[in-house]
């Protein structure tokens, strides 16, 4: 019998287990086996001094938060049981915090480096001290070398900021500097701006004609308004009828809907309602008539906001209801002196919101030795980078076969 022929994406995920296992065999020794047991569990993060570093954040992430990122690691699916890595100042006090676990964990590969925890949010960056970022970047990476790691690998990472500033500062002072894994330029909100000019040198006046045209005929179905729901018992009613609309997209035809899912409707409930008790998080809405068509979650944290999902009711789809809810947004941000910009969330390119806000901003997976002439980095950097390879010729294969149904052979 012939044996079946290997993919391109077996044969790489064949190729990234023979590294791991011959850079295990010429390093073997308990030194190069990352010891998450030696980091304290994230839930064992001190929450009132978290919470204090959040505010003095040198980078905004509104999905490290303390009410956010907690809520994640208790119950969210696939994302539980995070480590801490974390730096204290010479007062005692929290400036630097950082979700991590074991590489293993991500990838199936035994090499000794540490992962940046997803925060169910796409954005990775760590929280550090304003007054004391490189400081608090130099114990962190010593705190994931004595935890026996090799490497820190950060994804979806803001690459241009303070943050990532900082971590090139600490590693240049040991002669280390980041390796760049992948990247992408992310849609963002400028909210400085006068909302209206903004959309208009954006999209133009022929394509806001038509979507004017899109909700008057939206109209029809009732009188359109949109709702911002802040207080704790707003958010939570509102929360129900995004989840609704969510589940009832294709989202939930490919069950990814977060309701679909014990951990995962456990973790939206409680981070919302937590974050909303100190005015961090909104749910926006917008109805026609009695009938909600679309709504969104926006995380807060600073002067930024994070558009964390979006749902909508696809019987409305030709009256474009997301990219309505959008044009709301982005007025509602716009007037808001307290928000400068908004971070999209989004994948790159998003056909929806890509075209609405044009800003633009460095995204990327960064890996961070932490060793000088370490052969085991460049091992974790190939392991990586054939991981990549590989998942990125499955779901290419993927967009062909979807592409290819419902065409004659």
């Amino acid at each position: 019998m012939n044996a079946r022929p290997i993919s391109l994406a077996e044969r790489g995920n064949r190729d990234v287990a023979d590294i791991a296992d011959q850079a295990m065999i010429r390093r073997a020794s308990r030194k190069d086996a990352t010891d998450d047991r030696a980091l304290p569990p994230l839930s064992a993060a001190p929450v009132g001094a978290w919470r204090a570093l959040a505010e003095r954040a040198i980078e905004p992430n509104g999905y490290y938060q303390a009410d956010w990122e907690l809520a994640v690691d208790a119950s969210a699916r696939g994302r539980t049981g995070a480590s801490l890595l974390s730096a204290t100042g010479d007062a005692g006090q929290l400036i630097g915090l950082l979700p991590v676990i074991p590489m293993r964990r991500i990838y199936r590969m035994p090499l000794p480096a540490l992962v940046g925890a997803e925060p169910y949010g796409t954005l990775c960056t760590p929280l550090l001290d304003r007054d004391a970022a490189e400081q608090a970047a130099g114990k962190m990476l010593q705190q994931a070398r004595d935890a026996g790691a090799h490497a820190l690998i950060l994804r979806t990472m803001s690459l241009d900021g303070p943050a990532m500033a900082a971590m090139r500062t600490v590693l240049a002072r040991d002669g280390l500097q980041p390796r760049l894994l992948s990247t992408y330029q992310r849609a963002q909100l400028d909210a400085t701006r006068d909302a209206e000019e903004l959309l208009r040198d954006a999209l133009g006046s022929k394509k806001l004609k038509e979507l004017r045209r899109q909700r008057h005929r939206l109209s029809d179905h009732g009188a359109v308004r949109f709702d911002v729901a802040r207080t704790p018992r707003a958010v939570a009613a509102a929360l129900e009828t995004f989840l609704a609309l969510e589940a009832g997209g294709w989202k939930g035809q490919r069950g990814t809907a977060l309701s679909q899912h014990a951990g995962d409707a456990a973790f939206i409930r409680r981070a919302t309602a937590a974050m909303a008790e100190a005015g961090r998080c909104e749910i926006v809405m917008l109805h026609a008539g009695g009938t909600p068509v679309a709504g969104g979650i926006v995380v807060r944290h600073q002067d930024r906001a994070f558009f964390f999902k979006i749902g909508i009711d696809e019987r409305f789809a030709k009256h474009s209801p997301g990219t309505q809810l959008t044009l709301e947004l982005t007025r509602h941000l716009c007037a808001d002196p307290t928000i400068n910009s908004a971070d999209s969330t989004a994948a790159p390119g998003h056909p929806m919101i890509d075209p609405i806000w044009r800003g633009r901003f460095a995204i990327g997976d960064v890996l961070l030795p932490l060793r000088r002439r370490d052969p085991l980095v460049g091992a974790i950097h190939a392991a990586l980078t054939l991981n990549n390879a590989a998942y990125e010729a499955a779901r290419s294969a993927a967009r062909f076969i979807r592409s290819r149904r419902g065409k004659p052979g």
